[in-house]
């Protein structure tokens, strides 16, 4: 027979008995779906978090007091709380020894604040950075108007600010944001930059900030009390794994950690991030696997099941076949066939169901829509498998009955 003619057959059969081969297609199809909208959800979220995270610019990590994901209880973030602020005498005796990085800056952060042109005014929600100039180079901050924050803007403490591109169009009406003098709680700015636009993660801007220089910040809010955090660029990707063992030795001493004793500060980079989270989102995908095998453990029976019904059912049929010169290969082809196909067409809509439910409920969490290929191909072979693996004993049965006695079967 031909490969065609076996697909014809198959389906033939499958047509004849659409209840029983629906309902065995259903438990292929939960199966397949679990597996794959969990996973597009899962890929939509690590795809929107990948593209927030990166906050951070190439070859760049970051030094800070806690860490960046943070999980447990407050029991759990007791040792975080109690460690050491990172300073600025920390940041400036590093910065010192740390030759080799193409760039070092300190920032700290302050949120919920208001921004005021005239009669217009921000939401009490923008976030103040203040930052040393070498802070554009380790975030990756291009001014897309205007200048950055310089050395000199730092060292007179100048008053000046660099706004985020969500800023100009809430409180410049047509107006060219670049040399006019904005309010921040009573003091009074100078616009010198605005940046690029980055846009939003989760439905959240990434463009709603302000950048003032750090000593500037300090002068307003205090600096002396607050943990900073430092971020240290790379000269390339092939300094970077070295350069971040020098740091954390270099800190370690700066901050006299005892030989043996944990760091009393976390190094964070995007990777790291991503490493965090890809852990946390695992558990979740092992169990909708779990659930998935089951389920598909179950289908999988089903199709046995059906089959050796349908070889029982069809056993006249396969002795006539056997009697004009069907071969035994030619029978348990077509019988095997007929397992493939109905596994096959329960992942392919259980995989066309979880992308779409998948991407829905990532949408509602404002993630980017994505099709998790990797798991696609995964899920298509896994109804192959489950095909033959299933439908092989019924295959074999068909395949070995006698033709003599088969044609005496009523």
């Amino acid at each position: 027979m031909k490969i065609i003619e076996i697909f014809k057959v198959a389906f033939t059969s499958l047509r004849t008995n659409k209840l029983r081969s629906s309902l065995t297609i259903l438990g292929i199809i939960v199966g397949i779906f679990s597996i794959i909208a969990i996973s597009t959800v899962i890929s939509m979220l690590q795809k929107s978090i990948e593209e927030g995270v990166s906050y951070l610019g190439s070859n760049t990590f970051q030094i800070q007091k806690w860490p960046a994901v943070r999980i447990g209880g407050h029991d759990s973030w007791r040792k975080y709380r109690n460690r050491k602020n990172l300073t600025i005498d920390n940041y400036e005796e590093l910065e010192k020894k740390l030759v080799e990085a193409k760039a070092v800056a300190a920032s700290a952060t302050r949120g919920g604040r208001v921004l005021a042109y005239e009669s217009e005014r921000t939401n009490p929600n923008v976030r103040i950075y203040g930052v040393s100039p070498s802070a554009f180079i380790t975030r990756e901050w291009n001014v897309e108007s205007g200048r950055a924050i310089n050395f000199q803007d730092d060292n007179r403490v100048r008053k000046v600010v660099v706004l985020g591109a969500d800023i100009p169009p809430k409180l410049f009406k047509g107006i060219d944001p670049v040399g006019q003098e904005i309010n921040l709680g009573g003091y009074r700015l100078l616009v010198i930059g605005v940046l690029e636009k980055k846009g939003a993660i989760f439905g959240q801007s990434q463009d709603n900030f302000a950048i003032i220089p750090l000593t500037t910040f300090g002068s307003f809010y205090g600096i002396r009390r607050r943990s900073l955090s430092i971020s240290v660029m790379a000269a390339d990707k092939a300094d970077y794994n070295n350069l971040m063992e020098i740091t954390e030795g270099y800190l370690r001493t700066i901050r006299k950690v005892p030989p043996g004793d944990p760091n009393d500060f976390e190094i964070v980079s995007n990777e790291s991030i991503l490493q965090q989270i890809n852990d946390m989102t695992e558990g979740v995908r092992i169990g909708a696997f779990v659930i998935a095998a089951i389920a598909l453990l179950a289908a999988g029976v089903g199709i046995m099941n059906i089959m050796l019904v349908s070889v029982t059912e069809r056993t006249k049929e396969i002795g006539l076949r056997k009697a004009v010169g069907a071969k035994r290969k030619n029978i348990l082809s077509q019988f095997l066939m007929e397992a493939v196909a109905l596994s096959v067409i329960g992942g392919l809509v259980g995989i066309v169901l979880g992308i779409g439910v998948g991407n829905y409920v990532g949408s509602l969490m404002n993630a980017v829509a994505t099709i998790p290929i990797d798991w696609v191909v995964i899920g298509v072979l896994l109804c192959v498998i489950i095909g033959v693996g299933f439908g092989t004993y019924p295959a074999y049965k068909a395949a070995n009955l006698d033709p003599i006695e088969a044609l005496r079967w009523e």
